[in-house]
């Protein structure tokens, strides 16, 4: 009988501690979120790194991206992504193509960058990963893993600086064993932007292909 109340009382602590680290790491993005939302605008400078040793694939690439509220401009691997508040423009120079798709049309397991600091909100559950030291910055990893079990994400790591409660890195891990790592290299903010940065001027690309 001592027994069987002792693994009951086990389970129940195992149980609490789940549910406040659970709430601990929840709480902790909900403060970077709030972080990000008072800036004006954002310029982040990444580098993004896609992994796979069964396939023997490995990719590394810069990028930038300019954030105000939803609209962002993403320069990433020759492409150049704008998203105005409604629509997104995909430019791609190599094959002279512009494709453009409504707001509502995008994938919404796709972490876009005006997504970046929200979509944890749904469809994720989380937990209280390991503290990291890198370079002299605290690092605190939260783990988030897709309630939906078709989902084709296995988790996603979030590495956040304590100090500053800005987001260091995301590791995507897919079930495929794909790794997508994406490390911000800089960050500033309230910096001034142009009027039309995030409006698509066709004229820009005379000669494209525009499929819409």
């Amino acid at each position: 009988m001592k027994k069987i109340l002792l693994l009951i009382a086990v389970g129940m602590m195992s149980s609490l501690s789940f549910g406040q680290n659970a709430q601990k790491a929840k709480q902790l993005l909900d403060e970077v979120s709030a972080k990000i939302a008072s800036y004006d605008n954002m310029i982040i400078d990444f580098k993004h790194v896609l992994n796979n040793t069964e396939a023997d694939v490995r990719q590394e690439t810069r990028g930038d991206v300019t954030l105000q509220g939803e609209k962002y401009l993403l320069n990433t691997m020759g492409i150049t992504q704008i998203f105005d508040g409604k629509k997104t423009y995909t430019i791609v120079p190599e094959n002279e193509e512009v494709n453009i798709t409504d707001a509502d049309d995008e994938d919404t397991a796709t972490i876009t960058p005006s997504k970046m600091l929200s979509f944890y909100k749904d469809g994720y559950s989380y937990a209280w990963d390991i503290l990291q030291n890198v370079k002299g910055r605290k690092i605190q990893y939260v783990k988030l893993t897709p309630i939906d079990v078709n989902s084709e994400v296995k988790s996603v790591l979030l590495g956040i600086d304590v100090t500053t409660k800005h987001i260091y890195n995301l590791i995507e891990t897919g079930k495929n064993g794909t790794m997508t790592t994406l490390t911000v290299n800089s960050f500033k903010t309230n910096q001034p932007l142009s009027k039309t940065l995030f409006t698509f001027d066709a004229s820009k690309y005379d000669g494209y292909y525009i499929n819409n």
